[in-house]
């Protein structure tokens, strides 16, 4: 049932999905409906226990006749329906907007599992037109501490970096930050992979200590350490190889190749492809060498197990 309302009658619903509105944002829809007029309805229900209409969902248009100082509003009188089927209505309007916050759509999701009877990750999925993944990932937000989400609901770390810091325990989590805190990460992409070292080893039931190793086992792994070391070192020397290439002329280089030109710079595309996957591995490695004189061991962990969440990051 369509009507106009006293702007007076309508209240929000204080456990809206939403927790946050964006000033900005608020003003720039006050204007299009100061010039257009409301182009959609809110929805309210009728409100028994406080009398009036409580909103479920059109917050930001009530919120717009606000700004404007309007006294009546345009809504879509529903019927009652209970309490999380109204969240639910809510956080559908709510959640593929831009400014709705992850750990907005995360509290959203686990109230929907915690009050919705017989919900479960892959029918919240569904009703909200997500992957299952993308709802896991959401619920783990909800694992961090509460100094590190504050940093994320600022922005000062990214969404992807959080899920890989949540899946750390607690002690992990707070020495991660305190690194942080002292500007040891240059980008985003380094928590990520430093996150992800941390888990790996947190997760392991016992680091390998070089005092405890057999004189076998340092044997093999002194020979494996000036293997890989000489490696690296063959791949400097070819660096050199490499940059006599780029000084020479382009015009030389076609009358050098005769007619090769196409097949030798598949060549170096392929050197290339092994260099950005190396490299990646070599990152990793820098991220668990440090890792190491940090992370606390689980001593409850069994060895290669992964969490749903747990996703390997991305090379970069």
């Amino acid at each position: 049932m369509q009507r106009v309302l006293k702007m007076s009658q309508v209240h929000p619903n204080p456990r809206q999905p939403r927790e946050y509105f964006d000033q900005d944002a608020l003003n720039e829809l006050a204007k299009s409906i100061d010039k257009y007029g409301l182009m959609q309805y809110i929805e309210v229900r009728p409100d028994n226990e406080l009398g009036g209409y409580e909103i479920v969902s059109g917050e930001r248009r009530w919120r717009a006749h606000k700004i404007l100082g309007r006294t009546k509003i345009r809504a879509n009188i529903i019927s009652e329906k209970s309490e999380i089927q109204r969240f639910k209505r809510s956080m559908s309007e709510n959640v593929n907007r831009e400014d709705m916050t992850p750990f907005e759509e995360a509290r959203g999701f686990q109230r929907i599992l915690d009050e919705e009877e017989g919900a479960t990750v892959e029918s919240v999925a569904a009703d909200f037109g997500k992957t299952t993944t993308y709802i896991k990932l959401r619920l783990a937000l909800l694992d961090l501490r509460e100094e590190v989400a504050k940093h994320v609901e600022a922005g000062t770390i990214g969404t992807q970096a959080a899920v890989q810091i949540a899946a750390l325990s607690h002690a992990n989590q707070g020495a991660l930050l305190a690194k942080f805190a002292r500007g040891e990460f240059a980008s985003d992409n380094e928590i990520v992979h430093f996150a992800y070292a941390m888990r790996q080893q947190q997760d392991q039931a016992v680091l390998m200590i070089v005092e405890e190793m057999t004189d076998d086992e340092r044997q093999q792994r002194s020979t494996a350490q000036r293997k890989t070391r000489g490696t690296l070192d063959r791949i400097e020397q070819v660096r050199g190889l490499l940059d006599e290439i780029a000084r020479t002329d382009p015009m030389k280089l076609a009358e050098l190749l005769e007619g090769q030109a196409g097949a030798r710079l598949e060549q170096l595309d392929r050197v290339a492809e092994s260099l950005t996957k190396a490299r990646f591995q070599v990152k990793q490695a820098k991220a668990h060498a440090e890792a190491r004189s940090l992370v606390t061991i689980n001593p409850d962990a069994v060895s290669g197990i992964q969490h749903d969440t747990e996703r390997e990051p991305a090379a970069a």
